[in-house]
């Protein structure tokens, strides 16, 4: 049976299936974010329920000294074998990525109850021991399971992403504007008609472009050519009234940044910053390296109230998939500051 044609075109927005272990993902069991919950989470736990065993705080402050030394082993080696091992554990299929960091959970704890012993810092019987490997076990397997989760919330913010782009490129009026420019410019500037044309396609290309969940999304410079697209079609548009102005640092080209980060958020300082006033409005965008980080700032003067009233659709979207893709290691600050709205985003190098 022949397939329709608006099936062939339409957008999927559904989330691919993620495997457990990617070496690709940048989120996983090497990240910071990931290490400060799982040790906290664990001394967390493993507080309440000796408070629970203790009758006096002294007796609890004892208890918790011992504990922790072979909890904190525990976790840190599990964290250290499984980060170091998760390209091989990337090649197995799902059930043996399950399978082997639980037993390895219940191998860690088993060895930080042995080691509670080796320093004298209290006696187990073999059942307190078994207890320990079981509960390693669970706690590897409750890690697991919230990583999955974390991944299949990923998916959702990469289409929204995606829809939210496809969105604000087939506005009628920007779609309008810009084939009329076009076929305004095909007698007198063929070349730089065509070249209108070649940024309108690669605006769409990448609005539809399927990026999946675990993937590790885009370098930097990417995300700049697409945004310098963006605002050559809108400087048509605007001309002498939108004033742009890049500082770019090279060395951040290759950091690794969600798909459609920085297009959606210069399109927010054109609509509200220059659209409105009959005199334009700057747009400056910066990005450099500092040390281990990368600051992107985006500052677009702010005139006149925008006729288009936003909905902070794109400044939540950004926020968010910063936060699934670098978690704890990632902040985006925005909101006005003498005259001009700035967006202050810092990633990880």
């Amino acid at each position: 049976m022949v397939q329709p044609a608006w099936e062939e075109t339409r957008l999927d927005v559904r989330p691919p299936v993620a495997r457990l272990i990617d070496a690709q993902r940048r989120f996983d069991v090497c990240h910071v974010g990931l290490v400060l919950r799982a040790v906290l989470g664990v001394q967390l736990t493993l507080a309440l329920g000796l408070a629970m065993s203790s009758e006096t705080a002294s007796q609890w402050a004892w208890s918790m000294s011992g504990a922790s030394v072979a909890a904190l082993s525990a976790v840190l080696a599990w964290l250290l074998i499984v980060c170091a091992a998760k390209r091989v554990l990337a090649r197995l299929p799902e059930w043996a990525q399950w399978t082997l960091p639980i037993i390895l959970g219940a191998l860690c704890a088993y060895g930080g109850a042995r080691l509670l012993e080796g320093f004298d810092l209290g006696g187990l019987g073999e059942l307190q021991r078994i207890a320990a490997a079981l509960s390693g076990a669970l706690a590897a397997g409750v890690l697991l399971g919230w990583l999955k989760l974390r991944e299949r919330a990923q998916a959702p913010a990469d289409a929204l992403a995606r829809l939210v782009e496809l969105q604000s490129r087939i506005r009628p009026h920007f779609l309008f504007n810009t084939l009329n420019t076009a076929i305004a410019l095909v007698r007198v500037d063929p070349n730089r008609a065509e070249a209108v044309l070649e940024d309108l396609a690669e605006l769409f290309h990448v609005a539809l472009a399927d990026a999946g969940p675990t993937a590790e999304g885009v370098h930097l410079a990417q995300e700049v050519e697409l945004a310098r697209r963006y605002l050559a079609i809108e400087q048509l548009r605007f001309g002498d009234r939108l004033r742009v102005s890049w500082h770019l640092d090279p060395h951040a080209d290759e950091v690794r940044v969600p798909p459609l980060l920085l297009q959606p958020l210069v399109e927010n300082a054109v609509r509200h910053g220059v659209e409105p006033n009959d005199l334009g409005g700057d747009v400056d965008i910066t990005i450099q390296a500092r040390g281990s980080e990368v600051e992107i700032r985006i500052v677009n003067t702010v005139g006149l109230v925008s006729r288009v009233q936003g909905h902070g659709l794109a400044l939540r979207n950004v926020r968010q998939r910063l936060r699934l893709m670098h978690d704890v290691a990632a902040r985006l600050e925005a909101g006005p500051d003498e005259g001009r709205f700035v967006v202050r985003i810092v990633l990880p190098r």
